[in-house]
């Protein structure tokens, strides 16, 4: 990872070394690349706002001004707690303790504050549902407009999430690319405040990693199995992770284990290649909604991130998934497919040997089953 350049940070494509100041905003490249910040240089123990109970407790690590009022509900914090999980001890992250009841509000904060900041008043947002709600919930405590474009299979609660935060929504018929597309055609005439296409966003999703530290006394895990789509968790970690390491609190950074449904894996193919590149893949349906992102648009970086940290990409199967979300219920634990993927996924890992389990393993969950009454129904034999 490069040296920090400056606590100032701009706009940075890191494909081509080119940067931009962060205002006027923007949510890509000229040349239509992804954005990143230039590096930041993390922050140290002692500049936790302890009386803080969100994420902006690490509001020394983010790139907001002092002077600006953050968009806020109280993101962050979420429960650590200890279970056995396939006969091993895991730390689960409990991440659907959010205000929407996902993680995607700790981006949406920091997003949304540095855009209000910047003057923009009416915001565009593509989703298949837990980013929508993040956006749409975030937009109205801002006091901003959204339009939040999703597919039209998206789970109905989501879409009533979405729908009572006063967000105008549009159904976009097929698929999830589908929506995206939609989404960058919409570009043009309202600001795409995409939660995978805009770097604040990432500086949300990297307090994860700082709240882990903090969660484990002031050190990193040994592991950090994420759900991932479009990386923008596996993202957030490397970047959060990579400050607490250059700030010189922690000594290593923890491997990171990006799990996607086998039926729509575009990461974990290219990874398995040794590509940086988009490879051919199987793209079926999943029940792992959050994950179904064929075609990523951080594909480099994500991969980046997931070598640097000596982990891995991997895949688990519909019925793992399924096996996975119901033993998680059973113990108390009720979350969507979609983060179940970490809990199967973990059973896989020591199987073969990868992870021990004595290593202090972190299984990110990152939605409530709420979100997903339909298709949990559908899986049980049952109709609401």
């Amino acid at each position: 990872m490069p040296a920090p350049t400056s606590i100032s940070p701009r706009y940075l494509d890191p494909r081509s070394g080119r940067t931009w100041p962060v205002d006027p905003p923007r949510w890509r490249a000229d040349d239509g690349a992804p954005l990143m910040l230039t590096p930041m240089p993390g922050i140290t123990r002692r500049e936790i706002a302890s009386g803080t109970r969100s994420l902006w407790r690490y509001r020394r690590a983010l790139p907001v001004a002092d002077d600006v009022e953050p968009v806020s509900l109280g993101e962050g914090c979420t429960p650590l707690i200890v279970r056995e999980v396939a006969g091993a001890r895991a730390h689960l992250k409990l991440e659907w303790f959010a205000p929407t009841g996902s993680f995607k509000d700790r981006g949406a904060s920091v997003m949304l504050t540095a855009l209000r900041a910047q003057g923009v008043t009416a915001v565009l947002e593509d989703s298949s549902g837990n980013g929508g709600a993040a956006i749409a919930a975030y937009a109205a405590a801002a006091g901003m407009a959204s339009t939040i474009l999703v597919p039209a299979s998206t789970s109905p609660a989501k879409i009533v999430q979405m729908k009572a935060a006063g967000a105008t929504i549009e159904l976009v018929p097929g698929t999830r690319q589908d929506c995206a597309e939609a989404a960058l055609a919409r570009a043009e005439t309202i600001f795409y405040a995409s939660h995978n296409w805009h770097p604040f966003f990432l500086q949300g999703t990297k307090t994860l990693a700082y709240e882990l530290w903090e969660d484990l006394g002031f050190r990193a895990p040994d592991n950090v199995i994420i759900p991932c789509g479009a990386g923008s968790n596996v993202l957030g970690c490397d970047l959060g992770f990579g400050e607490l390491l250059r700030a010189g609190e922690i000594d290593r950074l923890p491997r990171l284990f990006a799990v996607q449904p086998a039926n729509v894996a575009p990461i974990a193919a290219a990874f398995a290649a040794g590509s940086d590149a988009p490879v051919p893949c199987t793209i079926a349906s999943t029940i792992a909604e959050g994950s179904a992102i064929a075609h990523p648009i951080r594909l480099a970086e994500v991969l980046g991130a997931i070598r640097r940290s000596g982990g891995a990409a991997v895949t688990v199967t519909e019925a793992e998934i399924e096996a996975a979300l119901f033993a998680l219920a059973r113990s108390g634990l009720y979350v969507e497919p979609t983060c179940a993927t970490t809990a199967a996924a973990f059973a896989n890992l020591l199987l073969d040997g990868t992870i021990g389990p004595e290593e202090t393993t972190v299984l990110v969950l990152t939605g409530t089953g709420l979100k997903a009454t339909q298709r949990i129904a559908a899986l049980m034999g049952m109709e609401v």
